[in-house]
């Protein structure tokens, strides 16, 4: 029976901990807006038909032909 008041201490700092945090959310607006992040996931990105592929950095730095490269020689 001990345990039965620092139960109900600590129920009581977790309503007052939720209260905060709800009065903090209220207050900076995190309710505006309920339906849009709903619809985020759906909502396809732009493409640009300008891109090109990504390419390789130097096809001899790929190879190890470069000086001072430190990969694997290459085998021709």
């Amino acid at each position: 029976m001990s345990i039965l008041p620092v139960m109900i201490l600590v129920s009581m700092l977790v309503v007052v901990i939720a209260g905060i945090a709800f009065f903090w959310a209220v207050e900076h607006d995190q309710f505006e807006d309920l339906q849009s992040p709903g619809f985020l996931p759906l909502i396809d990105d732009p493409v640009d038909d300008d891109e090109s592929p990504p390419r390789a950095r130097d096809a001899g730095s790929a190879r190890g032909d470069e000086p001072g490269d430190r990969g694997p020689p290459a085998v021709r």
